[in-house]
């Protein structure tokens, strides 16, 4: 039975996975470990890990993702996001393991109107995004065997996430601000656990960079007012452009990205992300 060590289980994507495991159990051992359990950021700790046990695929789902925290965090965002994600694929190489590293729309600057290639031009403009950047390059750089998996707007029914937050902030205000100039795509933690058990599933694999998100593009002001209609909420949302909403990092006008390639080579087609978000709210209004 092969063996499926998923890193950062506690958050949002490990959660998702945790929740598909028993599907695979027939096929897999799923290893699961939290920061707790394994820090990535010790090398001693990885190694012990790897040779402890031996798995054949490494889902890194661990990510320091505080993206205003990171400005002034720069050492321990880098840390987790780059440092981390070297030992990781170091070990990889190793014990020959498939490492599946989840990264960001956020290694982009936003200035396009175009969607983004995985091949295309990188150029963060801020913390965590060349954080997240630098841990693609190490991981692609140190092991031949990475699968890099970009994803953007990530929520759940588990952690903090922006469907949660707003669903919180419905329930307590009448009228909110929701800034309606960045756009990108919502993708739903769950759709993202099955993608990365298709690509494990799969005969063959093909590594590299691939984009994986819900589609089509949108704004977080329509993403707030689909969250709205779909929790039957009456809160009024008034659109703000990114000037009137400031905050400590920059954030990507349009990092919206092509999801042709992870279609073409694993056949994994992206759902539409308001059908996905109103499985999420269902589930989240219903607990």
């Amino acid at each position: 039975m092969k063996k499926i060590a998923v890193i950062g289980s506690n958050g949002q994507l490990g959660n998702c996975i945790r929740k598909i495991a028993p599907d695979f159990e027939n096929k897999y051992e799923f290893i699961f470990t939290d920061s707790q359990t394994l820090d990535i950021t010790d090398e001693d700790q990885v190694n012990d890990f790897f040779y402890d046990n031996k798995p054949d695929f490494c889902i890194n789902a661990s990510a320091y993702t505080a993206v205003d925290l990171a400005e002034k965090e720069k050492e321990k965002a880098f840390a987790v996001n780059a440092e981390g994600v070297g030992f990781l694929a170091n070990a990889c190489v190793e014990y020959k393991t498939v490492l599946i590293h989840i990264s960001t729309d956020y290694v982009f600057d936003g200035e396009t109107n175009l969607c983004y290639a995985e091949d295309d031009f990188t150029n963060p403009i801020g913390v965590y995004g060349e954080s997240k950047r630098t841990g693609e390059e190490l991981a692609l750089e140190t092991n031949p065997q990475t699968i890099i998996l970009r994803t953007s707007w990530l929520y759940s029914e588990f952690n903090k996430n922006f469907v949660k937050t707003m669903l919180n902030l419905f329930s307590q205000k009448d009228e909110l601000g929701i800034v309606a100039d960045q756009y990108g795509q919502p993708t739903n933690a769950n759709d993202l656990a099955e993608a990365i058990m298709n690509i494990i599933e799969a005969p063959q694999k093909t590594f590299g960079i691939f984009h994986f998100s819900n589609y089509p593009e949108t704004t977080w002001f329509d993403f707030a007012g689909k969250i709205a209609e779909f929790s039957k909420s009456s809160v009024k949302l008034n659109a703000l452009t990114t000037e009137q909403y400031p905050t400590p990092a920059k954030r990507p006008k349009r990092s919206t990205m092509c999801l042709d390639k992870i279609e073409e080579i694993y056949k994994i087609e992206p759902k539409y992300w308001e059908s996905s978000l109103e499985e999420c709210v269902n589930i989240l209004t219903k607990s």
